[in-house]
């Protein structure tokens, strides 16, 4: 029977690593011919996830623990050194040292999502599976701004005559940035009492408000893919915000099914 850590660590590192080199993917596109060392240093990390990707695919869900535990630390020092890549393409950014298609806001949205992967390797070495309810409310209030983001880059990167769509990114950013001061608030009242029930109806809401979101960045998705909108968002690029949202709703059910077996 496949071991647990190891069938979590090889789902995590499937999802991020592919996440990452898109990541750079996207920022060498961003770059002006200027910044070829920026560029060259994008492919340096496409190359190294795309051979993390090739380590992966060669490993079993039976392998053994310690082999993973391993891998999990040489992924770990991937995701930290493109943490520090992105850190440094932002600081460029806001001291307008390069002049970028990359937004601030992006670049620092991205690295975040590097220290988030960084962050589930550490845990996961440390024998940290279940998530505790304090960790569900953070781990909500991290994927709640991701999603608040990705409705702001759709709403900026769609041209400005798609207005019925520029509107609907708008709505999706202001109803994910009240889940993100709800989060906050819940957070900080949690010490003082019970949350299990306020965290279930927490996941309900957030899982409706993510659901619609997915379902709208499919239709822009199949879209842009068949050109029938105009704007400046790379087919990729679409994909990669579907899957992340995908990604949160898969969460939830983690989320909501540890709930349910602390309950019993």
């Amino acid at each position: 029977m496949a071991n647990a850590f190891v069938l979590r660590s090889l789902d995590e590192i499937r999802f991020w690593s592919r996440i990452m080199k898109e990541h750079a993917f996207f920022l060498s596109l961003g770059f002006s011919y200027n910044d070829s060392k920026l560029i060259q240093e994008a492919q340096q990390f496409i190359t190294l996830f795309e051979r993390i990707e090739e380590q992966l695919s060669r490993l079993s869900p039976n392998a053994d623990p310690e082999e993973i535990r391993n891998f999990n630390n040489q992924v770990y020092q991937a995701a930290a050194s493109i943490w520090v890549y992105k850190r440094k393409v932002l600081g460029l950014v806001l001291r307008c040292e390069i002049r970028s298609n990359n937004y601030a806001l992006l670049v620092d949205h991205i690295s975040r999502e590097a220290a988030y992967f960084a962050n589930r390797l550490k845990e996961l070495n440390e024998g940290r599976m279940i998530p505790l309810p304090e960790a569900i409310i953070k781990e909500n209030v991290f994927f709640l701004k991701i999603m608040a983001d990705h409705s702001k880059f759709i709403g900026h990167l769609l041209d400005p005559s798609e207005r019925k769509l520029v509107e609907q990114a708008r709505e999706f950013s202001h109803d994910f940035d009240q889940l993100v001061f709800q989060a906050i608030d819940l957070d900080s009242m949690r010490p003082q009492s019970e949350t299990e029930p306020i965290l279930d109806q927490f996941l309900d809401q957030n899982r409706v408000s993510v659901v619609a979101l997915r379902d709208f960045k499919k239709t822009a998705r199949e879209l842009i893919e068949a050109c029938k909108i105009k704007s400046n968002i790379h087919p990729l690029l679409a994909d990669h915000t579907f899957r992340e949202a995908e990604r949160f709703l898969s969460i939830i059910d983690m989320f909501e099914a540890s709930l349910t077996s602390g309950n019993q």
